[in-house]
C-alpha cells in the first residue's frame, strides 16, 4: 500500500476517533508505514498537512534515534576487554 494510499484512509478515518485516541492511532500509523519500509521523509511530505502524523513521525524519530544510540554505546561497551588488566 502506498503511504498516499495511508493518508487517504487516515483522513476518511481519523475523523471517526476520539480526539484523546488519535494521537496513539497515528503512532500506530507510523510505526506501521515505517516498519513496511515508509520512508520518513515521504510520510513527513505527505502528511505535511496533517498535525496529528507530523507529532507521530517526530516521536517515533526521536525514540528510535535514542534506541539507536544507546544500542551503539552498548556496542561499544562490549568493545572493551573487562580481562585485559589481568595478565
Amino acid at each position: 500500500m502506498s503511504i498516499e494510499l495511508s493518508r487517504e484512509i487516515w483522513s476518511e478515518l481519523k475523523r471517526y476517533i476520539n480526539s484523546v485516541d488519535r494521537d496513539e492511532a497515528a503512532e500506530t500509523l507510523v510505526a506501521v508505514l515505517i516498519d513496511n519500509d515508509g520512508a520518513a521523509d515521504e510520510i513527513k511530505s505527505v502528511f505535511k498537512t496533517d498535525p496529528d502524523i507530523k507529532r507521530a513521525l517526530a516521536s517515533y524519530l526521536r525514540d528510535h534515534v535514542a534506541d539507536e544510540e544507546d544500542d551503539d554505546e552498548d556496542l561499544h561497551d562490549d568493545d572493551e576487554d573487562p580481562y585485559s588488566d589481568q595478565y
